[in-house]
């Protein structure tokens, strides 16, 4: 199988489907690792409004976090969920970077993709996905980020199988992909966007712009 190929077609046909996705959404790059960590298990809808309450307090920058009271960070971050958690995750986001790179995003670029990805993994509440995602949307590191609807997608059409890890399913896409961090980025969110619409734990295969490429899913208990 040339995966290379396969894995172009299944993007062409999510491209010409739904067009460039434009992600991530964010008026800085600081605000994108904002948004990594405020996005963890809710949708993008409330940790949206979390942004817009931080903006609004004027406290989308590292130092003004760092410096906020808790119960007032805990307060501006409710509508993401799990509030106190993603509270001082971000507490410990800006600490790092504030320490790292005296809280100047750009001033990270000096450093390895790797050094960086071993220290955000460092932090308490930051794992491979939010890393990566950091760093491809935030950063223009050449990293493909996956994530559950990759995973679905992936193993239903039988590319990897089931027991396959994040770091597997970042393989199959860097591997056998060129090293472009925009075809990466928008990759990735043509991956969520059709596993939102058509590849749900209900799938709706007929619909699916990718029904023509692959075909029925086999089917995969628990996917």
């Amino acid at each position: 199988m040339d995966l290379h190929a396969l894995l172009m077609d299944i993007y062409t046909a999510l491209r010409e489907a739904f067009g460039h996705r434009k992600w991530w959404p964010a008026e800085t790059p600081f605000e994108v690792m904002v948004g990594a960590v405020l996005t963890q298990r809710t949708n993008w809808r409330n940790a949206e409004k979390a942004i817009a309450a931080l903006r609004k307090a004027g406290a989308m920058n590292p130092r003004a976090i760092a410096q906020m009271e808790p119960e007032q960070l805990r307060s501006l971050v409710r509508p993401a969920g799990y509030y106190r958690q993603k509270a001082s995750r971000l507490r410990q986001l800006v600490t790092w970077l504030i320490e790292c790179a005296d809280g100047d995003v750009a001033l990270l670029d000096k450093l390895p993709t790797d050094d960086v990805c071993e220290q955000l993994l460092s932090l308490r509440g930051i794992g491979p996905e939010t890393a990566d995602s950091i760093l491809l949307y935030a950063l223009d590191r050449p990293v493909f980020v996956v994530d559950a609807y990759t995973k679905r997608l992936v193993v239903r059409h039988g590319l990897l199988h089931e027991t396959c890890d994040y770091f597997e399913l970042k393989d199959l896409f860097e591997s056998n992909l060129a090293e472009d961090v925009e075809l990466y980025k928008d990759y990735h969110a043509q991956l969520v966007e059709v596993g939102k619409r058509y590849c749900r734990t209900v799938p709706r295969c007929r619909a699916c712009p990718l029904h023509p490429l692959l075909g029925d899913p086999v089917e995969v208990e628990g996917f």
